[in-house]
């Protein structure tokens, strides 16, 4: 029967990336064993690598596990492993990412680190399903680059020893839980974006949002996480902007989200470009609410309803703010307003697009932007400087599609590609793909790409594009980097996708998978160096997850 649906998955090219075996110690017990590919987290204590399911038959009496035994061959470094645990999770196969540890029976752990582990219990399990999850926690000096396998090789039931077999090659990746729910008395933290200053610190960016998971309105901030050493370690964090009890009103009512980052790669200066909400906007008649106080729990969005506005007043329309550093992110200026310079005063909203700006091979700086239109049609475009910051201009509509959050790159021959969410990408017919358009005039004219609506599948939702730069046998070179969540219907399995023709296709064959749970599903790439990529993604295992991978894993 296995063999046939071994042949059955082949035959549909879905072959599970799990492995599943089943062994029967007795004529009425099976057991399997199943793994998963998500990151394995430092600076979190449990994270799932197994689960093992034992299986007795309603006609048997109670079977008594003692014990069970590990292997964790196939990992880089076992000396990454500082504890591995067992967890009894009963009946439930659907607790994954360990976030309520405290609600599963712990069953046992070791700290005794080797090829073989053993993890000793006693449990007594009446007939029916049990779901057993072993958890690793890593140690701080755990490398990124470094893989993680754990495989059950045996249970001990009724005082007899049984192989479980099955054993997978599956290698986990290490990560940095670099944002976790709670952390720094912070409910939530969404919506990452990542750039690599000029002298090499890495700057991760996101929404501080103190209160509540809600989008705007609420007590949000920017929030800055840098590290000095590739990603290792990580320093605390900054709070970029804040617009704290502006104009009178709490801070609940003075959000700031959406952040994007913009390394100059001329000058060094980096700016982060925010969308600040004052106050809150009847969803019906789109007029400011007069007298808000703490208590008051009015709450409207950007981009639901009537939640912006046509105009330029902050009680109209929510405003595009940017600061910048000249230090590398180690301190950050005042906010600057510059929703006047930019925004047609018919638009309804005018805002960045969450994730990273580029520099042009000509010095000019490119944000990512979107909106909505004097109808209240959503839109994306780009917002771009040719004096270094000092002002800024707004290019027109990249699409007709209602298109919103975009990154953009600039390809070989310096057209600027724009890669878009769109929210027609709620099915699954041949059309759910991103939206892609490229300009030659920074906007002016936009032309729809061949690959636009059908190469890359989304389940609407933001995604990252980058160029690599790199050198190959003494000859510049460069790929396309694209990640998001790789499926049309659901924000799960995150991938990174490579294209070696500037766009025009994507290697089926050299696409990474990084978590296959759901999470929130948005991204930002960055190149760490000539031969390392950087990604923080809102992960299945915590808010935000910081990853390493060498460039030589995407190359032919």
């Amino acid at each position: 029967m296995r063999i046939t649906k071994i042949i059955f998955y082949c035959l549909l090219g879905v072959m599970p990336m799990f492995s599943v075996a089943n062994a029967r110690p007795g004529a009425d017990i099976s057991i399997s064993q199943q793994h998963y590919q998500v990151p394995v987290l430092i600076q979190k204590k449990d994270n799932p690598v197994l689960q093992v399911h034992i299986h007795i038959a309603s006609n048997h009496h109670k079977v008594q596990f003692t014990e069970m035994g590990l292997s964790t061959s196939g990992s880089t470094d076992r000396s990454d492993i500082k504890q591995v645990s067992l967890y009894y999770a009963g009946a439930d196969a659907g607790r994954k990412n360990l976030a309520n540890v405290d609600k599963l029976t712990w069953v046992g752990s070791t700290t005794s680190i080797s090829g073989s582990l053993l993890i000793k219990g006693d449990l007594s399990l009446s007939p029916g399903d049990h779901y057993f999850w072993v958890s690793v926690e890593l140690f701080e000096h755990a490398s990124l680059l470094n893989r993680i396998t754990v495989n059950a090789s045996s249970a001990v039931l009724n005082g007899k020893k049984t192989r479980i077999p099955g054993a997978s090659k599956t290698q986990q990746r290490i990560g940095m839980a670099l944002r976790q729910q709670n952390q720094d008395n912070v409910h939530t933290y969404r919506i990452p974006g990542l750039a690599t200053a000029k002298d090499g610190s890495l700057l991760a960016v996101y929404d501080v949002r103190r209160e509540s998971a809600r989008d705007l309105q609420g007590n949000i901030d920017i929030g800055v996480s840098r590290s000095t050493d590739g990603g290792k370690t990580w320093l605390p964090m900054q709070i970029a902007i804040d617009m704290e009890q502006w104009g009178g009103l709490p801070e609940k009512f003075n959000g700031v989200s959406d952040a994007n980052i913009l390394v100059d790669k001329n000058t060094g200066t980096i700016f982060i470009a925010g969308l600040w909400m004052h106050g809150v906007l009847d969803s019906t008649t789109g007029k400011w609410i007069e007298g808000l106080t703490d208590t008051s729990t009015y709450w409207n969005h950007q981009w639901r309803k009537k939640g912006s506005q046509p105009g330029f007043d902050v009680k109209q329309t929510a405003q595009f703010l940017i600061v910048k550093s000249e230090d590398n992110g180690r301190t950050w200026s005042k906010p600057v307003n510059i929703t006047k310079q930019c925004k047609q005063e018919a638009w309804w909203l005018w805002a960045p697009a969450p994730g990273q700006g580029i520099t042009l091979r000509d010095g000019t700086l490119v944000f990512p932007t979107q909106g909505r239109d004097k109808s209240g049609r959503s839109f994306s475009n780009i917002t771009y400087s040719k004096d270094g910051g000092l002002t800024w201009h707004t290019s027109n509509r990249a699409s007709k599609e209602n298109t919103t959050e975009n990154m953009a790159v600039e390809l070989s021959d310096g057209t600027i590609m724009l890669n878009m969410r769109c929210s027609k990408n709620k099915d699954t017919g041949d059309t759910n793909g991103r939206v892609i358009a490229i300009t030659s005039n920074l906007g002016m004219d936009w032309t729809e790409h061949p690959t636009s609506r059908g190469a890359l599948h989304e389940p609407v939702c933001m995604a990252s594009i980058i160029r690599h730069d790199y050198v190959s046998k003494g000859q510049k070179r460069s790929v396309l980097l694209f990640a998001n969540p790789d499926s049309k219907t659901t924000r799960h399995h995150m991938t990174i996708k490579v294209s070696y023709d500037d766009g025009r296709t994507w290697a089926a064959d050299k696409k990474i998978l990084l978590d296959e749970w759901k999470s929130r599903g948005y991204s930002c790439l960055t190149s760490i160096d000539a031969e390392t990529i950087g990604i923080v993604y809102e992960s299945s295992q915590c808010d935000l997850v910081f990853q390493k991978i060498k460039l030589k894993e995407f190359l032919p």
